[in-house]
């Protein structure tokens, strides 16, 4: 089997952050790559939309089902957004680990919510959750990205000094790459980067979206992830033009829709 671990963790440099370009389905994927992109990474959210749910709405099965489709479509690494790893204890998280291997998955990140609610695990067992999915991840037979999220400031759960504390405790559990969405100013995320030595995964959202990727590098940040936020912007546009077309009766919208021969072209058709 190709091993995509490598090239995968190669991308993450301190300093020189790569676009990682979530996507939901096999056209999004291969548009991404057909763009350009370098990797690849599924959305909870976005994925759940396509079932018709809200972020948390899907399975581990499904997941694992849906990564392995991803991975299929492209020649590119993938890295699974993979919530909590579905289970409280680190066994569990450990377990998952191996499952998304066997997807072909080159990584995965695991968040420390106490799904599903908003609340996050005490951090000792957060950090025992992440212990085990490290040790999972270094008893496969190929390399794999293993990415500790503490989403405490992102869910109000815990301010970002309890955040920095838990990912330096991620890192020192061997975490491969440490991971705060949203905390707060684009200064918050400088100081972010400083507390660790490990790649930073920092996410497009909220005032850091209005930052480059510049930016981004002058930080410190390894890794740009964009969450469920292109699939939002394709809601956002669904929305608009359907509001028009279902309430106004006008359908001056639909031509901003880009051509079907443009995307046969990427992909492969």
């Amino acid at each position: 089997m190709h091993d995509p671990g490598p090239a995968f963790r190669a991308l993450h440099q301190r300093g020189n952050p790569f676009v990682l370009a979530n996507a939901w389905d096999l056209g999004s994927a291969k548009v991404l790559a057909a763009l350009g992109a370098q990797a690849l990474a599924t959305s909870s959210a976005a994925h759940a939309f396509t079932f018709g749910k809200p972020d948390g709405g899907v399975t581990r099965d499904q997941a694992l089902a849906h990564a392995a489709e991803i991975v299929a479509a492209t020649p590119l690494p993938v890295s699974g957004d993979f919530e909590n790893g579905w289970g409280d204890d680190p066994d569990t998280c450990a377990e998952t680990v191996r499952l998304a291997a066997e997807a072909g998955l080159a990584g995965i990140s695991i968040e420390d919510t106490a799904l599903p609610g908003s609340g996050a695990y005490d951090r000792d067992l957060a950090v025992e959750r992440i212990r085990a999915a490290v040790a999972a991840a270094r008893t496969l037979p190929r390399d794999f990205v293993l990415v500790a999220r503490a989403d405490g400031v992102l869910q109000g759960s815990y301010d970002l000094t309890e955040a920095i504390a838990r990912i330096r405790a991620f890192e020192a559990a061997g975490a491969d790459c440490v991971y705060i969405p949203a905390p707060g100013s684009f200064e918050d995320l400088e100081t972010v980067c400083a507390a660790v030595d490990c790649p930073v995964n920092a996410l497009a959202t909220g005032v850091l979206a209005s930052y480059t990727r510049e930016d981004f590098a002058r930080a410190g940040v390894a890794r740009i992830s964009l969450g469920s936020a292109l699939a939002r912007v394709t809601h956002r546009a669904l929305i608009d033009t359907a509001k028009e077309i279902l309430d106004e009766g006008t359908f001056s919208g639909l031509k901003n829709s880009v051509s079907g021969r443009v995307v046969d072209e990427m992909l492969g058709g």
